[in-house]
């Protein structure tokens, strides 16, 4: 069992460790478990700031000549520096919700779309409920992010730019393209320069204006598509021969809305568009097209069956 220190005990050992005359193991076995935990993360923020140019330096360096002074009078050293201390430790806390975690992730909500810039230049236009997350730390060696849901990529030349999702993988090196991938629904077009997808059995290799289709397992599919660019950027959700379920899945995430389809066929196909900006209009464009009723029933439930 390690022995009880007194509060000053601990500070001292850790202005020692702090200048380098207790190891890490020495100093692990005169404090508690949950101190040395918290000395670590300042030891650690205190090497984050001195690489910083920011205003947290001057705090440090003060740390740094207290820790200095305690060569010549050890004890009234800590009389104040207790407060330093702890003033250190909550600014090096909110240090590490920068630096110590480097997942990033961007999403967006309902009806919402989100322009994001990455670190190498590459820009990213995210659709309704989609998400993207990446490692800040290994970006330099390997650009490659996860993405849920919807988005489209402009991407910066470069190494290797990998698009992963739960459906398939998207690989370019420099390139303009879309990709959705939302439960068993997954969708890429090359807009420009050159796209390799690959999925559990399939490798495609996309040229500009090719689109590559998996929908409800079912082997994928290349087709032409001559759109310059998703037209969902313009607030238009746009679909070719694409099963109804998959549509009202985009005006749910469009519009907050859910829908009761038990009296429907969700597999029935739907070609044409529907606004982002009218949801009266989207009804109508989805809906009437296929002969199906919608009423609301409550807290903004849409109750679907159709027409007699």
């Amino acid at each position: 069992m390690k022995k009880e220190f007194l509060h000053n005990d601990s500070e001292t050992f850790l202005a020692q460790w702090l200048e380098g005359e207790l190891s890490d193991n020495e100093l692990k076995n005169l404090v508690s478990e949950d101190d040395f935990t918290a000395y670590l993360k300042l030891r650690k923020g205190v090497d984050v700031a001195e690489k910083l140019n920011a205003p947290v330096g001057d705090t440090f360096a003060k740390i740094q000549d207290k820790i200095d002074s305690k060569k010549q009078k050890v004890r009234p050293l800590f009389a104040n520096w207790t407060i330093g201390i702890a003033a250190s430790i909550v600014l090096l806390f909110g240090l590490f919700s920068i630096f110590g975690d480097k997942t990033i992730t961007t999403e967006t909500g309902f009806g919402e779309s989100k322009s994001i810039v990455l670190l190498d230049g590459t820009e990213v236009l995210l659709n309704a409920k989609s998400k993207i997350t990446y490692d800040e730390d290994d970006w330099n060696k390997k650009r490659s992010l996860q993405l849920e849901g919807e988005a489209y990529f402009k991407v910066a030349k470069g190494k290797t730019f990998i698009v992963e999702t739960d459906n398939g993988s998207v690989t370019v090196f420099g390139t303009q393209f879309n990709v959705n991938s939302t439960e068993d629904y997954f969708d890429v077009v090359c807009y420009e320069g050159k796209v390799g997808v690959k999925t559990t059995k399939y490798n495609h290799i996309l040229l500009p204006n090719d689109a590559v289709r998996r929908v409800n397992g079912y082997p994928s599919q290349v087709s032409m598509h001559l759109d310059k660019k998703p037209t969902w950027i313009d607030g238009e959700s746009t679909f070719r021969s694409v099963p109804l379920r998959y549509v009202i899945k985009a005006l749910e995430d469009q519009y907050d809305i859910t829908f009761d389809t038990k009296a429907i066929n969700t597999k029935d196909i739907f070609t044409g568009s529907f606004p982002h900006n009218n949801f009266n209009i989207a009804l109508k464009t989805v809906f009437e097209t296929l002969n199906i009723n919608y009423n609301e029933k409550e807290n903004r439930n849409i109750k679907l069956r159709y027409k007699e």
